[in-house]
């Protein structure tokens, strides 16, 4: 070995020098890419085939390279040539970033399929006069900042989430510039950057500050009036023929400076010339080229004219040529020969010549571990026996680590861990172990090296998805969002607790007795109108029934809507009693308690390497608890495919494993369990705990010996299918059993469990939708959690409901194949699947397409699934089958045949199989002619369509179907009283009931018809439209700061305010003031309290706690000032002009009601 090289690169030093490297069998591709760029210390520009390979090398290429070379992104727009949409702003972002350094990059690998090099790109000139740099401290007026942030293509919105945004908000200004991983908040005095902080684009609460920020322009073309004009004219003088001014033309779209999806495909009439990839390298950048590149620019462009001729008959989009757009093939490779440049091939060359070097690597051959021999490690001890060189084997995670180095146990190896391969390289040892995402062996013969993956070994390919760190905010759960009449529509149905069901008919702002208050119209039966004030929103919630469009409207002025909530309330008594007796049934069993120790524990969290969000915190904590308390566990935690459900199971695993007891986790398929048992082991590759998998996977030896082990006590962790509850299996010690999807196991396999539940702590994990609201309330019958928060930087799905055709199933199956990427075909007839799946593999030779279904066997499925997973094949063609199973991050498309067929859950769900990686995701929905569908599936396909799969839409529409959920646990007698009172209402009576119950007072009726305390001190006290413009912000603040708590929440509130609008204009403050009385005059029993500038009055319950003595007493000492009118209400006289001088007023009036209450 030369220099402790592992390969030895010869130079390129000339502009025109041009190397062969060949021979680079398995996955040293990769490695010798890394080597040329750290031997060359120059940037290094790769350029492959397609993006697959592209994606490969990133992956293996991200363990060869060291600290000092960064590899850098230009992603492809992820869209076909003339395309209508656009690429994901992420995408945009990542590309304008790496535009922006590459030119001055000194070492690092840039990685391009040949296809996106082809490109053409804005002028270098264009990143340097639309890029800002903000500093704290710089003077410059917010109008005109804004205006910058307009020219530079930024859009104007009401609440910052995305890259290329901004929000402007009396002195404060978000925006999320491009090529940043946060947004963030300038905080204006006057025309002065007080402050710049990030923030969280979830919670939108702010950080410490910076100094300063880089604003990149926020498209790849220029947005500006100057670009505009030039857009104009050159269109003009291009399509002078074909030019329609019609207002659905994209030239007329583009000339008011609307921005219509896929105008990316019009980019070079935006400049006066344009400029390629190969403009923005560095002068001593080296080219590798990896593929057959030349044969990939001939294809390409031949999809690229087939695309351009099948597309350019329409009037209102003409196109530019695909010569005005992307390179020609002889052009490209004109500019390719002007750069130094290797060329990196797998197979070997006939002859080493001037400028083509062989190196001398191999495969390595018989090495696979063979189970059903005598002896299945008789080939990888033989080479490791004859090999003399350096051994260095690879696995995919720590867990996979130790699964291997049990399996290599017989051979009795020493087995180091090293961090990367130099690493390795450069230590005495001659054998190690290191964790990599490479794929493949190979031996580098010149300086005796071997490394060995386990796929090579194992004999496949084993995948490790992670999800990434997640949100941690609790404001975007379903239920808060339904609690704050977010995204609420006018024509919506809502209910005000005292006068029933009617429509929102929006906000309005009535000036009454001299003040402007703002209004919640609710119009009833009949079309009588409700004016309730926002400082009241605490008594309206949402309607949520079986049916929103049919809700039952009351008729205001008759007894109508009381006797259904007396009914109701009624109803709601008995259930409260039901679920009390249950609970008190399960507190009287006493179950393990478990020993938490806080060292141990500390160490196994620390080793989660993602931020924990809100509710999976909650949830841990509440498992960890019951699992340490006398009585048996017995809890449900609820929440989606990544949204770490399992971080929740493996540490109530490790609590028992740790207290020496074992745990069963009970899957509903041999494929979940796979994926079960590799994410286990990578998580408890730290701590010596044996987990084992009971599957077909299993030759009958093994399972044998796994019974035996586990009966003995050696088996810590036992994950399976319902083999688990088969009477031969038996356990030394079981202490927690984990199910994973409960309602897919049989009747037989339920009760099996049931007779489980008396005896162990169980926890079942669901991905069924189920309202949070019912945690409270079903505290008896089972503990619930649920974790409703999304994983950060989830793209939402982009849907589409279109009438099939060849060519879009062709388009929308292409563009995912081309990205490396899987596809699900969703077509729910077994009988004719087999069919559709021929017609896909006719129309795309290229795809490999497999089938999937119900009525296959068990084993077959698997294997097809397995496939998948494996991405063996790119296109599953299936049924619902797939509507829960394993996570496949790669499968970013779905579309679905007949989608009128399917209900709005299932639809819901099937969508959801896709998003889950940081790709955008595109959805499908394929239906006949609109005369063939029915109303409602035209309108269930119409909603799902306009809902944002992550937005707060999304969070309400599943909140209505857990509706379903909720009737169903609660029983179909509560589904009556659920429609008629609305679901918030009937759940917040039955929690008032429960709560009732459990502190052992009888539930009174009249306490859960009331409503809170009415108050109205005649000020002006509203959100003003100035401060916050969006009514729908506005209106989910109103109702925040209704249905505060106590104090302490709305301060809270106050300062997510301050932090995200700027300071509370004077009416806010009131507001809040306001609440803040409100609040108080609750459990003073005080029903309502009115105050103006000469008095006012005060209307007590008949229960009120404050002392009727006290309030003789003011009558007698303040005769002028208090006055009793009735039994129940006070009036009181004073000069209270001022709105300051009555709110303190009426505060120090609480303040001696409170002083003065019944002892007792």
């Amino acid at each position: 070995m030369k220099n402790n090289l592992l390969l030895n690169i010869p130079a390129l030093k000339n502009k025109n020098d041009r190397l062969v490297l060949a021979n680079l069998q398995g996955s040293s591709l990769a490695l010798t890419i890394s080597e040329c760029a750290k031997q060359q210390k120059a940037p290094l520009i790769l350029i492959t085939s397609d993006t697959p390979s592209a994606l490969k090398l990133r992956q293996e290429l991200s363990y060869f390279v060291d600290d000092e070379i960064e590899l850098i992104s230009f992603p492809d727009w992820e869209t076909l040539p003339y395309d209508h949409f656009s690429p994901h702003q992420d995408i945009i972002s990542t590309r304008i970033e790496t535009l922006f350094k590459l030119p001055s990059i000194k070492q690092g690998i840039l990685i391009v399929p040949i296809s996106t090099l082809l490109l053409r790109l804005a002028p270098k000139s264009y990143l340097k006069q639309h890029t800002l740099i903000i500093k704290s401290g710089q003077v410059i007026e917010l109008q005109t900042l804004r205006a910058d942030l307009e020219e530079a293509g930024y859009y104007a919105v009401d609440q910052v989430m995305d890259h290329g945004e901004f929000c402007a908000r009396g002195s404060i200004l978000d925006i999320f510039p491009m090529g940043s991983d946060s947004p963030y908040r300038l905080d204006f005095f006057d025309d002065e950057i007080d402050s710049i902080r990030p923030f969280n684009s979830e919670s939108q609460r702010s950080l410490s500050a910076i100094d300063e920020i880089k604003l990149l322009p926020a498209h790849e073309f220029a947005t500006d009036s100057e670009a505009i004009k030039r857009f104009k004219t050159k269109f003009s003088e291009k399509f002078t023929s074909s030019l329609s001014t019609s207002k659905d033309s994209i030239f007329s779209e583009i000339t008011q400076y609307n921005l219509p999806a896929g105008i990316e495909y019009y980019l070079p009439l935006f400049f006066e010339q344009t400029t390629t990839l190969f403009d923005y390298l560095p002068s001593n950048a080296k080219l590798a080229i990896v593929g057959d590149i030349n044969q990939a620019t001939l294809d390409f462009w031949q999809t690229l004219e087939t695309r351009y001729n099948d597309r350019s008959i329409d009037l209102l989009r003409p196109l530019l040529t695909p010569n005005e757009l992307y390179l020609r093939h002889e052009q490209c490779f004109e500019k390719i020969n002007q750069w130094p440049r290797y060329y990196l091939q797998p197979t070997p060359l006939s002859s080493d010549k001037a400028g083509r070097l062989n190196f001398d690597i191999s495969l390595i051959d018989n090495i696979q571990v063979e189970h059903k021999k005598k002896q299945p490690l008789a080939g990888i001890e033989e080479f490791i026996r004859d090999f003399t060189g350096k051994v260095l084997f690879s696995v995919q995670s720590a867990g996979r680590k130790e699964s291997l180095v049990e399996l290599l146990a017989p051979l009795k190896l020493t087995l180091p861990e090293f961090k990367n391969i130099d690493d390795f390289n450069k230590s005495k040892s001659k054998l190690g172990i290191t964790i990599s995402q490479v794929e493949n062996s190979f031996i580098i013969s010149e300086s005796n090296f071997a490394f060995i993956t386990e796929n090579e070994l194992l004999g496949f390919k084993v995948t490790q998805s992670r999800r990434r760190s997640e949100s941690t905010d609790e404001n975007y759960s379903s239920d808060n969002l339904v609690a704050n009449l977010a995204e609420l529509k006018v024509g919506q149905p809502v209910v005000h607790i005292d006068y029933g069901v009617g429509r929102y008919l929006g906000l309005q702002t009535i000036e009454t007795a001299g003040n402007l208050t703002e209004f919640f119209t609710l119009e009833y039966l009949r079309g009588d109108k409700l004016y309730v004030p926002v400082s009241a929103l605490h008594l309206i919630s949402r309607y949520s029934g079986h049916d929103v469009d049919n809700a039952p409207l009351s008729k205001l002025g008759t007894e109508t809507w009381q006797k259904a909530k007396k009914r109701a309330a009624e109803k709601v008594r008995d259930v409260a009693a039901e679920l009390l007796e249950v609970y008190a049934q399960r507190a009287a069993k006493i179950g393990h308690s478990y020993k938490l120790n806080k060292n141990n524990y500390a160490l196994f969290k620390n080793d989660f390497p993602f931020e924990e969000t809100h509710d999976q915190a909650l949830s841990i904590n509440a498992v960890i608890s019951n699992m340490c308390s006398t009585q048996p566990m017995d809890r449900l935690v609820c929440g989606d495919v990544g949204f770490g459900k399992t971080e929740v199971a493996m540490r109530a695993a490790f609590l028992a494993t740790d207290n020496t007891r074992q745990v069963a986790l009970l899957v509903p398929t041999t494929l979940l369990a796979q994926q079960h048992v590799e994410n286990f082991k990578d998580r408890f590759a730290n701590w010596p705990v044996r987990i084992e998998v009971l599957s077909r996977f299993k030759t009958a030896k093994e399972q044998k010996q796994i019974l035996a082990d586990t009966e003995a006590g050696k088996v810590d962790i036992l994950i399976g299918t319902h083999k688990l509850l088969s009477t031969s299996l038996k356990f030394a010690d079981l202490g927690l059993l984990i199910i994973d999807e409960e309602h897919r196991f049989g009747v037989r396999q339920k009760e099996k469990i049931k007779a489980l539940r008396a005896q162990i702590d169980i926890l079942t994990l669901t991905a069924t939708p189920i309202p949070r609201t019912l945690n409270m309330s079903m505290n008896g019958m089972r503990d619930l959690s649920i974790i409703a928060t999304p994983p950060a930087k989830r793209l939402a799905v982009k849907t589409f409901v279109q009438q099939k055709t060849d060519q879009i199933v062709s388009d929308a199956i292409t563009r995912e194949i081309m990205r490396g990427g899987q596809v699900y075909f969703l077509h729910n007839n077994v009988q004719t699947i087999e069919k559709a799946a021929e017609d896909i593999q006719t129309l795309l030779p290229q795809a490999k397409v497999s089938v999937a279904h119900g009525q296959m066997n068990e084993h077959q499925l698997e294997k097809v699934m397995s496939d998948f997973y494996h991405q063996r094949q790119n296109v599953l063609v299936c049924t619902t089958i797939i509507e829960t199973g394993i996570d496949i991050p790669s499968a970013n498309t779905i579309l679905i045949n007949r989608a009128d067929h399917l209900g709005l859950a299932q639809l819901h769900q099937l969508r959801g199989r896709v998003g889950r990686s940081h790709h955008q995701a595109y959805a499908y929905l394929l239906t006949p002619p609109k005369k063939l569908m029915t109303k409602d599936a035209q309108k269930r396909l119409q909603a799902i369509e306009s809902l944002d799969t992550l937005g707060a839409g999304f969070t309400l529409a599943t909140h209505d179907l857990e509706i379903r959920g909720a009737g169903e646990l609660l029983g179909d007698d509560q589904s009556g009283q659920i429609s008629s009172i609305g679901y918030n209402l009937y759940m917040e009576m039955l929690n008032q009931a429960v709560t009732a119950l459990q502190s052992g007072r009888e539930p009174s009726l009249e306490h859960l018809l009331s409503s809170q305390a009415e108050v109205e001190l005649r000020i002006p006290a509203l959100i003003p439209s100035d401060y916050i413009h969006d009514v729908n912000l506005r209106l989910s603040l109103y109702k925040r700061i209704a249905n505060s708590k106590d104090k302490h929440a709305l301060k809270e509130l106050q300062v997510e305010m301050i932090d995200r609008f700027g300071l509370l204009p004077a009416a806010a403050k009131n507001l809040i003031q306001v609440t803040e009385v409100k609040q108080r005059c609750t459990p003073l029993g005080i029903k309502r309290l009115e105050a103006h500038a000469n008095g006012g009055n005060v209307q007590f319950t008949d229960n009120t706690p404050v002392d009727p003595m006290f309030l003789v007493s003011l009558l007698q000492k303040q005769g002028n000032t208090f006055k009793l009118d009735g039994p129940t209400k006070l009036k009181f006289s004073a000069d209270l002009e001022d709105s300051r001088t009555r709110i303190n007023w009426i505060t120090q009036l609480l303040n001696s009601f409170k002083d003065h209450l019944i002892k007792g």
